[in-house]
């Protein structure tokens, strides 16, 4: 009986063993394929278009309606991009001011959408679909397009459909448009009716409000025929380079002058879940090709005074590319283009719409490969998986280049504090569009989201951390993740429980706050107190400094833990019993006696987001 209750606890351990070792299980993902062509006219600002869509059905699920998004329709007087902005300009903020009245804009819409006139606004139109050869009825959502099938689309099939669109240019308000503040003519991001993403949740038709996009894996093959005075700058590789030139021509390679007055340049791109492109004749581009890494194209509007800035923010992208792959994993794509245009900095697969020669924003923007072009996180729901790991590496990367490693820490968790402490924070896990303030949506998905990562360093160790990170990445890039496959990755690299970081973290508003108590003697032994006044439970670093110069360093695992972290500095650590989450007091015992004791100091790398500091340490009196 012994040899056999020996042989199945093996077995058990075996199966536990491979379980653990195995890579989460695929999850089943739609697949599409687009051919796009669309004809410009650059004197009325509109285009018509056809696509050619093949799209399959990989769920286990019969869909008896599709859905498209039609984006542009959000920049028209009254739309619901339009209300919601001026809604929320009306709240007034206290703590921290967004602008010099307080008021709560998005500083680029604000009500600029209600002034529109009929030339200026923006829309598509739908003109016919047809799937698989037959017409469809079609129920429009301002920027949602409902399809009702007349005939369902079956589990594991694939299914043609065909899109005839007609579409203007808005005036330049939010990422997309024509003509803005730097001249450029069109910068044409959401500008195609885009299939919407059904994944294991359902079909995700968020209307345009805002925010944040999600979409569908496919290929693109898209063709542009624009005047030909126009370069044309995009999201993908140029298949007809040796024809249009422009600097996109192979090596030795003349191209022929157009001869008409129109050029049609033919771009695709692959594996990736949406396609952006800006034209102007005013362009220029200049490349540069970093060791192992991919060509950088940056595109911009041919101004001698700013000629410098793009020059050197191209050749930081290309000294920052090996940081960015050795950290974080490799970029798969052939090139990467910045082009000017848009009102900010926007992320697209492969390019990025960047306003200016901003080496801070061409870096994040950039990042955006990993943790939104690579990754395909639902960023309306999970806004901070995107904004906030973005955010975390590529200021980590700006720092790696400034020789200042965390010299970009204070201002996310100062952030995070002000949002704490301004009463209009709201859980992280809000929807992105549904945030009650700009504000609290800001600092919630980048601030917040990048204290996640930082502070997750704190909890497994900065070394454990970016192991998590690397793992995260091989596992899951054009997966689609949620924040509980990061949470098993993170889990399963570390050998830590960490769920309750998540719920706390993200699902709560609760706060971190710890402070050094009383010092007594017990047993001989020198005691120092320890209270958690705070409502979210942490793991606790203590560092200890004796009169003498000598140190003695802690850490104090959460029983929600169920483990704890590798010691991560050259200092020997001593690991305490674990602190229980229902405790609201500990009891530390040190080495020292009370007489050498010169201060007690929680938390001295300060990566825990403590919102007060002030109880942090304790220096006792000479």
């Amino acid at each position: 009986m012994e040899r056999k209750l020996l042989r199945a606890a093996l077995l058990l351990f075996m199966v536990c063993q491979l379980s653990a070792s195995i890579a989460q299980p695929n999850r089943w993902q739609q697949r599409i394929k687009y051919n796009i062509s669309v004809q410009m006219n650059v004197e009325t600002n509109r285009f018509t278009g056809h696509e050619k869509i093949d799209y399959w059905n990989n769920s286990p699920d019969t869909l008896t309606r599709v859905f498209f998004h039609l984006y542009w329709n959000a920049f028209q007087p009254n739309s619901s991009m339009d209300v919601r902005s001026r809604e929320l300009g009306k709240t007034i903020l206290t703590e921290p001011k967004k602008d010099f009245d307080g008021r709560d804009w998005d500083q680029r819409v604000k009500d600029r959408i209600s002034k529109l006139k009929p030339d200026e606004i923006g829309y598509q139109k739908v003109t016919a679909i047809k799937v698989n050869g037959v017409v469809q009825t079609t129920k429009e959502h301002e920027t949602i397009l409902e399809v009702n099938l007349n005939k369902p689309i079956l589990p594991g099939s694939k299914t043609e459909m065909e899109l005839s669109f007609e579409a203007q240019v808005p005036l330049q308000v939010r990422r997309s448009g024509r003509d803005n503040k730097e001249g450029i003519r069109y910068s044409m991001s959401q500008w195609y009716p885009k299939m919407v993403e059904y994944d294991y949740q359902g079909w995700n038709p968020n209307p345009y409000i805002a925010r944040e996009f999600y979409g569908v894996w496919g290929d693109y093959d898209v063709r542009i025929t624009i005047d030909k005075n126009y370069f044309v700058a995009a999201g993908g590789d140029l298949l007809n380079a040796n024809e249009i030139g422009r600097g996109y021509e192979a090596s030795g390679v003349r191209p022929v002058a157009a001869t008409g007055s129109m050029v049609t340049w033919n771009w695709q791109a692959n594996n990736v879940h949406d396609f952006v492109w800006a034209a102007d004749p005013q362009y220029k581009m200049i490349t540069r090709k970093p060791v192992n890494g991919p060509l950088i194209r940056v595109v911009y509007k041919a101004v001698d005074s700013l000629e410098d800035r793009w020059q050197k923010m191209a050749d930081t992208a290309a000294l920052a590319y090996p940081i960015m792959g050795k950290t974080f994993g490799a970029y798969p794509y052939k090139t990467y283009t910045f082009i000017q245009g848009g009102d900010g900095g926007m992320e697209y697969p492969m390019a990025t719409l960047i306003k200016s020669a901003s080496v801070g924003t061409a870096l994040h923007e950039w990042m955006h490969s990993w943790y939104q072009m690579m990754m395909g996180t639902n960023e309306s729901l999970y806004p901070w998986m995107d904004e906030g790991f973005t955010d975390y590496s590529s200021m980590r990367v700006l720092s790696t280049l400034r020789n200042k490693e965390g010299f970009w820490y204070e201002a996310a968790y100062k952030s995070y504090f002000n949002l704490a402490k301004s009463g209009y924070e709201e859980p992280a896990s809000t929807h992105a569009d549904h945030y009650n303030t700009n504000y609290a949506y800001a600092a919630a998905a980048y601030s917040k989201g990048a204290v996640f990562l930082s502070q997750l360093g704190y909890i497994v160790g900065d070394s454990v951390r970016d192991k998590i990170l690397l793992a995260y990445y091989k596992e899951w890039h054009f997966k689609h993740p949620n924040p509980n496959d990061f949470m098993r990755v993170a889990e399963q690299v570390s050998g830590i429980e960490l769920n309750w970081y998540k719920e706390y973290w993200i699902y709560t508003t609760k706060t971190i706050d710890y402070a050094v108590g009383d010092i007594n003697i017990v047993d001989g032994k020198t005691q120092v107190t320890l209270h958690r006044l705070g409502k979210m439970p942490m793991p606790v670093d203590v560092l200890i400094t004796y009169k003498d110069g000598t140190q003695e360093a802690h850490t104090i695992p959460l029983d929600l833990m169920l483990g704890s972290k590798l010691p991560e500095s050259r200092m020997p650590v001593i690991t305490d019993t674990e602190w229980r989450w229902t405790h609201p007091e500990y009891a530390l015992t040190i080495k020292g006696s009370i007489q050498n004791l010169k201060s007690i100091e929680i938390d001295p790398s300060q990566r825990m987001a403590d919102v007060n500091r002030n109880n942090n340490k304790l220096v006792i009196p000479d």
